[in-house]
């Protein structure tokens, strides 16, 4: 027992993916080429903002941001599920389970703050052009990424916080294969009212407000957009903008499920897939949809790799 937070479980049961011995050999396949789809794309772009002057703008500047959340966010769940699929030893240490608790929290929150932060310099550089470089200035563009590490590192801590006063006396059956705050209060025989709040109130903070934000900045585009005349610049302002659109589209849509609309028993194997298209594929799938459609990130890395063309 750990007497500082007076629990009697030492260890969690994630639930697999799966318990086909041939279908896990192929699930390890497939997430290993994900988990290095995304070391790789997230690397390399975050070294083409780095070493190429050329992308020394906002816009890249939190490219980068969300190339080192997304490294983060596979690495914090992959490794283990990974582990489990060799291994077949679907188990995680209760310090284990905190630990991935602080860093998936810490970085879904970022993602949703630098997403929104995203969408407002889009916003400034499609609806104000002529006062981009008045308001996305750097000492602004590090102010925000100061901020939405900051507020998620303090929103993290709160939330693992809470957690570990929890008393957790079993079952230690968890119904999913990592640790997320939902799953991990069903299993607490304390009560939970307080960490229920506070976390409907990050929802409604990190969720709710930054996802209308991040749509009444994109209902200002879209209007501007239908404003221009000419076929050839509406398609030139909405390039600018599709990548990110699509990011948003995919992970809002699979974190308000998780947080939002699941919970109930026969929806659980749907929650696996949904926590790995924002976990796993998103993070794989990110730097493809950025570098597939950008002609300056390409041609970054063209010159940092001359062997690539």
């Amino acid at each position: 027992m750990a007497a500082g937070n007076h629990t009697a479980v030492m260890e969690f049961v994630l639930q697999g993916i799966s318990e086909d011995p041939q279908l896990r050999g192929l699930l390890f396949l497939l997430f290993l080429l994900l988990y290095l789809t995304a070391l790789v794309g997230n690397g390399l772009i975050f070294a083409a903002v780095s070493f190429s002057p050329s992308l020394h703008t906002p816009m890249y500047f939190f490219l980068a941001n969300l190339a080192i959340l997304d490294v983060m966010c596979t690495s914090t769940v992959l490794p283990k599920l990974l582990e489990g699929l060799v291994l077949q030893v679907d188990t995680i240490s209760y310090g284990g389970c905190l630990a991935q608790l602080f860093f998936l929290t810490w970085v879904l929150g970022a993602e949703l703050l630098l997403l929104t932060a995203m969408a407002f310099d889009r916003y400034v550089a499609i609806c104000r052009p002529l006062h981009y470089s008045v308001i996305m200035t750097w000492p602004v563009c590090a102010l925000l990424a100061i901020t939405i590490w900051t507020v998620s590192v303090a929103n993290t801590s709160m939330h693992t916080g809470l957690m570990a006063r929890l008393n957790f006396c079993g079952p230690n059956h968890m119904q999913h294969f990592l640790c997320e705050i939902p799953t991990l209060l069903l299993l607490s025989c304390s009560s939970t009212t307080l960490n229920s709040v506070m976390m409907v109130i990050a929802d409604a903070y990190f969720g709710v407000v930054n996802f209308v934000l991040t749509l009444v900045s994109y209902g200002c585009i879209v209007a501007s957009i239908l404003r221009i005349r000419s076929a050839e610049g509406k398609h030139r302002a909405f390039s600018t903008c599709s990548s990110h659109l699509m990011v948003v589209t995919l992970y809002y849509s699979s974190v308000i499920y998780t947080y939002f609309l699941s919970g109930s028993g026969d929806s659980m194997e749907k929650d696996k897939v949904v926590a790995l298209l924002y976990t796993v594929v998103s993070p794989a799938l990110n730097p493809l949809i950025y570098t597939l459609r950008n002609k300056d990130v390409k041609a970054a890395l063209w010159k940092i790799f001359p062997s690539s063309q």
